[in-house]
Parts: C-alpha cells; sequence; structure tokens
C-alpha cells in the first residue's frame, strides 16, 4: 500500500465512471435555483430510496466503517447499528411529518414552526458546521483513494480530488446530483459487493452471499490470536457501544441533508416509503463492509503480518483496498471497487455542499437579508457559497484529526445534539417555542463540543461527553432545556399550533 507508482488500469475505471456521472450532470444541468438546492423533480418511491442511500453511502460507511471495524472489531459495529437504526428512527418519528410541514431546508422548519429569525440563522450556522465536518472527512477519503490511484502524497492527491468534485457540483448543481443518485447506487452497490463475492469465493467461505458466508471467517479469527477482535467490548466499555451508537441514531435523524431529501416526495406515504427502500438499499451495503475488515484481518494472520498499532491505524481507512489487493483481486475488479468507493465520496460531498450552499443562499441571503432577490441573484449566492465552503473544507483536510468514520461521528454528534431535539419537539410538541429552541440549539452546540473545550481541566466531561459520542446525554439534556425554557415563557403563536394540529398530524395523505 505504500507503493508511489500510478495503478493505471485501477485509474482508468475510475476516471470512466466520474466522467459517466459528469456528462448525466451536463445534461441535467439545473438552471433554477430551486433546483440547484433542493430537487425540482419527484423521481419515485424506488428512486428516492436509491437516491437517499447513495447520498447515504459516503467514504465513512465505504471506507471507514471497514478501517474501524478492521481496527476496533465488536465495539465498531456500533456503527452499522447506529447509522441503521437512524433510519428506523426517522421514518416511525419525523419522515411524514417533515413532508407535511413542506419547508425546503432544517433551518426553514425551525425558523418556522418556532417563529423566529434567530433560531433560522443559529440552525443554519449549525447546518453549515454539519455539512463542513461530513465534508473533511469525504475530502480525507477522496484524497486517499486518488493518492492510491495516482501514486501521490496526500495534500495533491486531496487537490486533485477537490477540484474534481467541486466542478462537477458548481456545474450541474442538485438537480443533477438526483438524478446521478439512481445511476450511482447501482455503480455503488455492484462495484462494493461484486469484489467481495470473488474474494469470499477464493478464500473459501460462500460466495453467493458473502455477507452471510464470512461469519465462518470470524470464527477462524477468534482461534487465531485475534480474541481481542471479535469479544464483546475488549476494545472499550458498554457504555462506550452504547454512547456511539445512541448518538449516531439521534444523528442521523438529525442531518440536515437527510431530512431536505423528503421535501421533494408528494405525499406521506412516498416519504415513508422513500425511507424503507433506502433502509433496505443501505442495508445492502453495511452487510457487505465488516466482511472487508474480517477478511484483511484473517489474510494477515495467515500471511504472518503484524502491524504496529499506529500503522494500523494509518492504513485503516484503506483496507478495503488492502484487503482486495492482498487477496489477489485482479487489477480491473480492483478497480471497480475503488470506483465505487470514489463515487461515495464524491456524491455524498455533493449532497452536503448544496446543503450547505442552500443554508447560505436560501435561509440567511434570501429569508434574512434580501427577501427579493431574483433567481439569479439566489443562484449567484449559492454556486459562490459552494465554492467557499469548498475551500474551508479543504484547507481543515489539510491535516484531518481522525479516522475517515471518527470525523464523520462528530457531524452526527452535533446534528443529534441540536436538529434532532428541533426537529421531534417541534413536531411532536406545540408547546415548544422560540425561546426553548435557541436555548436548546446553544446547549447543544455546547455540550457536543464540551470535550476539548473543558475537557482538559475537567477529565469526567471527557468521560461523560466524548465528542464522537456526546448525544446519549446531550440529546435528553437539550430536550429537557427547550421544554423547561419553553414552559416558563410565552407558548408559540396560535397559529402555528393551528397548523400542526390540522396539517402535520391532523389528516393521512
Amino acid at each position: 500500500m505504500s507503493d508511489t507508482s500510478t495503478n493505471l488500469v485501477p485509474l482508468m475505471i475510475v476516471v470512466g465512471v466520474l466522467a459517466s456521472f459528469i456528462v448525466v450532470g451536463l445534461l441535467t444541468k439545473a438552471k433554477e435555483a430551486t433546483e440547484y438546492l433542493f430537487a425540482g423533480r419527484y423521481i419515485g418511491r424506488v428512486g428516492g430510496g436509491a437516491a437517499i442511500a447513495s447520498n447515504w453511502m459516503s467514504a465513512a460507511s465505504l471506507m471507514g466503517m471497514a478501517g474501524l471495524i478492521y481496527l476496533y472489531g465488536y465495539l465498531a459495529l456500533a456503527y452499522v447499528i447506529g447509522w441503521t437504526g437512524g433510519y428506523v428512527l426517522l421514518l416511525v418519528l419525523l419522515a411524514g411529518q417533515i413532508r407535511r410541514f413542506g419547508k425546503y431546508t432544517a433551518p426553514d422548519f425551525v425558523g418556522e414552526r418556532y417563529a423566529s429569525p434567530t433560531a433560522r440563522l443559529i440552525a443554519a450556522v449549525i447546518s453549515i458546521a454539519i455539512s463542513v465536518i461530513y465534508c473533511v472527512a469525504q475530502f480525507k477519503g477522496i484524497a486517499l483513494l486518488f493518492g492510491w490511484l495516482l501514486g501521490l502524497p496526500y495534500r495533491s492527491a486531496l487537490l486533485v480530488g477537490g477540484i474534481s468534485t467541486i466542478l462537477y457540483v458548481v456545474i450541474s448543481g442538485m438537480l443533477g446530483v438526483a438524478k446521478n443518485q439512481r445511476m450511482q447506487y447501482f455503480v455503488l452497490i455492484v462495484s462494493f459487493i461484486l469484489p467481495l463475492m470473488f474474494l469470499a469465493r477464493k478464500l473459501g467461505y460462500f460466495w453467493i452471499l458473502p455477507q452471510f458466508g464470512y461469519g465462518a471467517a470470524i470464527d477462524g479469527l477468534s482461534h487465531e490470536a485475534q480474541r481481542q477482535f471479535v469479544t464483546p467490548f475488549a476494545s472499550g466499555s458498554l457504555f462506550q457501544w452504547v454512547a456511539l451508537c445512541f448518538t449516531l441514531m439521534v444523528g442521523t435523524g438529525g442531518l440536515p441533508h437527510v431530512l431536505s431529501r423528503f421535501y421533494m416526495v408528494p405525499n406521506i406515504r412516498d416519504a415513508r416509503w422513500s425511507v424503507v427502500w433506502g433502509l433496505f438499499f443501505i442495508a445492502l451495503i453495511y452487510w457487505s463492509a465488516p466482511a472487508y475488515a474480517v477478511f484483511g484481518r484473517l489474510m494477515e494472520t495467515r500471511l504472518g503480518i503484524t502491524l504496529d498499532p499506529d500503522t494500523a491505524r494509518s492504513m485503516a481507512d484503506l483496507v478495503i483496498i488492502k484487503t482486495a489487493v492482498m487477496g489477489g483481486l485482479p487489477q480491473w475488479l480492483v478497480g471497480v471497487l475503488a470506483a465505487g468507493a470514489m463515487s461515495a465520496a464524491f456524491f455524498t460531498v455533493a449532497g452536503l455542499l448544496m446543503t450547505g450552499a442552500a443554508s447560505i443562499s436560501y435561509d440567511i441571503y434570501y429569508r434574512l437579508i434580501n427577501q427579493r432577490a431574483s433567481e439569479a441573484n439566489r443562484m449567484a449566492v449559492a454556486k459562490g457559497g459552494t465554492l467557499v465552503l469548498a475551500l474551508v473544507v479543504f484547507l481543515l483536510a489539510l491535516e484531518p484529526r481522525g479516522l475517515i468514520a471518527e470525523i464523520t461521528a462528530i457531524a452526527f454528534a452535533l446534528a443529534g445534539n441540536t436538529i434532532f431535539p428541533a426537529f421531534l419537539l417541534g413536531i411532536w410538541w406545540e408547546r415548544a417555542n422560540r425561546h426553548g429552541v435557541i436555548a436548546g440549539l446553544l446547549t447543544g452546540v455546547l455540550v457536543t463540543f464540551a470535550a476539548p473545550l473543558f475537557g482538559g481541566a475537567f477529565p469526567l466531561v471527557a468521560q461523560l461527553l466524548p465528542v464522537t459520542s456526546s448525544a446519549i446525554i446531550g440529546a435528553p439534556l437539550v430536550i429537557l432545556v427547550m421544554i423547561g425554557v419553553s414552559l416558563v415563557t410565552p407558548p408559540p403563536p396560535e397559529e402555528i399550533r393551528r397548523f400542526l394540529a390540522e396539517e402535520v398530524h391532523g389528516h393521512m395523505d
């Protein structure tokens, strides 16, 4: 994996796949701000589910999760359960009601539900921060892949990958992204599972459904000096596992670029069915990522390869590529795998930057600064905002602090501590008001970053509120703060309470 030469065949396959996405994006170029920011056409329940899944299947899902399982074994399964279970939470609590409320973005919902420009501004800034943190992880994944493909050092590869991604986003906009996401999911599922089938067959395991066949490999590891890999909580405590799992669940329910997807569907049934299909498509990938980690560990054990912790951590995010190479898969098949991982990171960045651009152009510029802004002005602000955010992400990604999935988990913690409580109480408790949500959002931000801010002086804070797992305490605390402040301050406007009762909860469509 330290080879600095160009991997020509995989590079050609990756370039071909990305070029096909760019062609489709150009054919569906966005012409209006509503298309650029929010996607202007309905793409069906199954198509919506595929778009949700492809938007969700990021570098953290395909590369980072396998890397963490490779490092920590059972403990990292909290990512699989947390990210999958979060969609069940979203389906039950929020999906249909979000569609009925009918707002473009998460800050738009907060601003309208709580009748507060201040709350809208705070939610917009939080949404931008979530997008930036999440994007840093994706940029790291893109840079690692380009570095392996081109034999470039990390920073040079980051520049190449960043420019490639931004050009597509600015040219095509969200409409092109939405159309590409159906195509992308097909590419992603084939590129991720096909090499795994070949790998399982070569290692002698059940290959038709390798997601089930790799159980025998886990049993083999347990007898080959890898007991820590398979033993529950050997790499961390029960509290750490539960805290991480809970944080990822509620964070999924609060991610702005996921919540905005429900604006596209025409009714509540389609919103819910899109989530169901999305959960199915996501599960196909999530059952596969642990297999790469297990096969990688098993092959290292059989080959007598022993890596020190620092070396193992440095290459963990590329473990799927390393496993394919160690398994002796053909170069073209390794290229197919790399193309899937690249497209996953590529399109997640697109969705995230569009969400951030929406917060800048729509929630801040149009709703708070210039409500008479023309479509052309809003489009210009959106594209300018995309470039600014991309530059910020690029600068932060030069020195990423953590593995891909660990960086992503910080974004989930922030979403779970802020956006999720605001949506949960905003939909299900009519008494929640602007004072409560402002206090809750600010409390959520403070809780999320309590460990890096106060953990040095107060070690207990770092133990109870780890930056990747703080929502297990933070989300309930924020909910209590919102309830308490709302009860001692005036209720929300009567028209908002009537709208919730009659339109959001009053009928089925």
